[in-house]
């Protein structure tokens, strides 16, 4: 045995960065989502990103000599990769909306464990598309991890049950998993063929100006209807009214909704670098991002007091020892 066989690959420990970071992110989210709506949060956070990925992109177009061979630098991109990156904002733009559709219209405890099998769309698709192939300890871990999530979003599930929604709402969930599991499948794509940095700074500025004009959207229909309401009660003082919710939610929330785009950053940032290593497994990768999961439920049961703790906590448990599997899979 080698040194490198040692150790676990890059690109696992690369994975597990990844998912730290993005169970902070949710954890911030949460926080940031508390007293705001969700298309605020996400048009400001998804801005501030963008604001933090230009300041490479304007030093590699500007200094390129001081950039070149660094960590932060950003290459220049062809058509062909703009195009293929705007296809990227589209396609993750598109699962959130049809996300927000059902999250808007059916109960969590429906939406939450069909989320929950996301990573098992991805690992079909790993296997059927990239022809990956995983060992007997990879195999137990990803059992093992996203069977714990199932289980524990399955906790409520006799409210499925009780409710009556149109299923138009169900048709939107599954949508929105499977556009996001093409999404993970997607960004193994797009890292064998392109820099990883170029990708998530454009990406990130695509996305910008598409939630940008879904925000700008959602707030003239908003205003239009405050209007008419005024106009109706005859108070013309408040015809011209302009609800100013970014800057509203900025005085509020700012310090949480800063974390969500600096957590936002960093994990996708290590998660494309895990996907550009030529060994690198799509399907090992998404689970162990979702194993950030276990961040949320500790925060759950310390501070927010969250009910039903011991099933919560066998959950926890099965998620790390899945982790756990997947890491000695992979040395």
């Amino acid at each position: 045995m080698n040194n490198s066989e040692l150790f676990l690959s890059m690109w696992t420990i690369l994975a597990f960065i990844s998912a730290l970071c993005l169970g902070f992110y949710d954890v911030s989210k949460k926080v940031a989502l508390r007293d705001n709506k969700v298309v605020d949060v996400l048009t400001l956070s998804i801005c501030v990103s963008a604001v933090i990925l230009s300041v490479p992109l304007l030093l590699s177009r500007c200094c390129p000599e001081v950039m070149t061979g660094t960590l932060f630098y950003v290459p220049t991109m062809n058509l062909q990769a703009h195009l293929f990156t705007l296809l990227k904002s589209a396609i993750v733009l598109s699962s959130w909306v049809f996300g927000f559709i059902s999250l808007k219209h059916l109960p969590i405890s429906v939406v939450s464990p069909l989320q929950a099998t996301r990573p098992m769309w991805t690992l079909i698709g790993a296997l059927l598309l990239f022809g990956e192939r995983l060992n007997g300890w990879q195999w137990a871990g990803v059992v093992l991890a996203i069977g714990s999530i199932f289980v524990y979003s399955f906790r409520n599930r006799k409210e499925i049950r009780r409710k009556q929604v149109d299923r138009r709402y169900y048709i939107s969930l599954v949508l929105a998993i499977l556009i996001g599991a093409c999404s993970g499948l997607y960004d193994k794509y797009l890292m064998r063929r392109y820099d990883h940095n170029a990708v998530q700074v454009y990406y990130t500025l695509y996305q910008a100006v598409m939630m940008i004009i879904v925000w700008w959207a959602m707030w003239g229909k908003e205003h239009r209807a405050h209007r008419r309401a005024a106009a109706n009660a005859g108070d013309s003082s408040s015809i011209f009214h302009k609800p100013l919710y970014l800057a509203s939610i900025a005085n509020k929330s700012l310090l949480s909704i800063v974390m969500i785009s600096v957590f936002l950053v960093i994990s996708d940032n290590v998660y494309m670098l895990a996907l550009s290593y030529p060994d690198s497994m799509i399907a090992v990768v998404s689970t162990i991002r979702r194993g950030g999961t276990v961040i949320g439920f500790a925060y759950g049961l310390l501070f927010l007091k969250e009910t039903d703790p011991w099933h919560k906590i066998l959950c926890m448990i099965g998620i790390c020892a899945g982790l756990l599997c997947l890491a000695v899979g992979s040395i």
